[in-house]
């Protein structure tokens, strides 16, 4: 296996290296592009994936290139940023070298922003059946899974099977599952409307799973009742209080109050909570760092390891909390303030001045439930309805990276709109389930 070239200790600048190129890393990185630094941006992958615009990708509506945007691009005129396609393994915080799978690389600072991976509480085996949207592969299994299950469903003569491919069941009724459901919806009545000869996919059964007592949780209750309506009358069935208790090929089993009861369905989405990565496990354990009970980091107010002020750790790494002292939210404004605050810190110390600690100006947050309507709130205000929704594509239009990007999606968008067509509707590498008539 070839390894990297030795790492140059006599540099004149101090090396400042950042682990992962998601929102928190890039948000950083790009600040540092013109600072007396040398700045490494390492991550596993070669691009920064717009996640917000995933679950798109998973019903068709986006191609992944849309929401993908290659890092070197990115800082193609940024000299004293250097991208390397590398992953991180472990550290050790003492000699200040960062051990990589193919090498290590010595660090000044040192910043954590690795992300996450979907949390399934424990149950390992359920990430087997359940399908979680977090990478651009997982976005191509779900509109792979979508769209075989309406292909098998035309050809199957069994009712109970029948039923159960045409069963989307959606596990977590956050952003990322409300907004997931309400696509899935659309993509039955309408985009797939007049394609198939046997089957009606305006029938198809898709349920929304959410364990608390109402979906949008982090949503003033008013606007989580509107985005409920919403779903129902796009057909998905929001079932509230609902604990899944074991996920299986044949479906699941669901827990509601004292009883139980049996799901049948053929296509499990997980959308219910994300988990640290191992490397930021291997920190805490380098460090000895205390962590939450999703891993991440409990960082000091100004986001360094407590013992070790070279490290920072930010976005899904970090735990963190508010003036309140409640801890904030995985999500990407999160993330993107994060990144920005430490650039500013970096920059402090090195004019030998002091920085306040991190506070998260919350500004509020949005989430589309379907057709021209989301909801959502800002600056304390509560939206719905179309100025919701019009508010939420300017804002991620706006936060895309890259103009070619932004102009990719918005031609989708607009096509999507005037036809309820999706464009991106290709399958890679399925494999069909079982069928009562056998091979052909």
């Amino acid at each position: 296996m070839l390894s990297r070239p030795p790492v140059d200790e006599k540099r004149a600048a101090m090396r400042v290296v950042i682990v992962g190129g998601g929102f928190g890393g890039l948000a950083l990185a790009r600040r540092l592009r013109r600072a007396p630094l040398e700045v490494v941006l390492l991550d596993r992958r070669n691009f920064h994936l717009f996640q917000p615009l995933l679950y798109q990708v998973a019903t068709g509506g986006l191609s992944a290139a849309s929401v993908c945007t290659p890092l070197r691009y990115v800082f193609r005129g940024a000299k004293n940023v250097h991208v390397w396609l590398a992953k991180a393994v472990g550290l050790d915080p003492r000699a200040r070298r960062l051990q990589l799978a193919d090498g290590e690389i010595a660090y000044d600072l040192l910043v954590v922003a690795a992300g996450s991976r979907p949390h399934f509480f424990g149950h390992s085996p359920w990430a087997q059946v359940a399908l979680p949207l977090k990478t651009v592969e997982d976005a191509a299994a779900i509109r792979s899974r979508v769209l075989a299950a309406f292909e098998q469903a035309e050809r199957e003569h069994d009712p109970e099977q029948l039923r159960a491919l045409m069963t989307f069941a959606i596990v977590g009724g956050g952003p990322t599952g409300v907004e997931l459901a309400g696509a899935l919806a659309e993509v039955a009545r309408y985009t797939l409307r007049r394609e198939f000869r046997r089957i009606e996919p305006s029938l198809a059964r898709i349920l929304l799973l959410e364990m608390a007592a109402r979906i949008l949780p982090g949503m003033p209750p008013t606007l989580s009742a509107r985005a409920e309506r919403t779903l129902r009358r796009l057909g998905v069935e929001v079932l509230t209080n609902t604990q899944v208790v074991e996920v299986s090929p044949a479906g699941l089993r669901v827990r509601r109050g004292v009883l139980e009861e049996e799901l049948a369905c053929g296509n499990v989405l997980w959308a219910a909570g994300v988990e640290a990565v191992p490397f930021v496990r291997a920190v805490a354990r380098a460090t000895g760092a205390a962590t939450d009970r999703w891993g991440r980091i409990l960082v000091n107010p100004d986001l360094t390891v407590p013992g070790f002020p070279e490290i920072f750790v930010l976005g899904d790494a970090a735990a963190t909390r508010d003036e309140n002292g409640q801890l904030l939210p995985a999500v990407a404004p999160v993330a993107v303030q994060q990144g920005r605050y430490v650039s500013q810190l970096i920059r402090a110390r090195l004019r030998g001045k002091p920085h306040p600690p991190f506070r998260y100006r919350d500004w509020g947050y949005l989430a589309t439930v379907g057709r021209h309507e989301a909801v959502g709130t800002l600056f304390g205000w509560k939206l719905w309805g179309w100025p919701a929704w019009l508010l939420w594509a300017l804002v991620h239009l706006a936060k895309i990276v890259g103009f070619a990007n932004r102009l990719l999606v918005l031609l989708q968008w607009a096509w999507a709109y005037l036809t309820f067509g999706r464009t991106a509707r290709v399958m890679v590498e399925w494999q069909p389930a079982p069928s009562s008539e056998g091979n052909s």
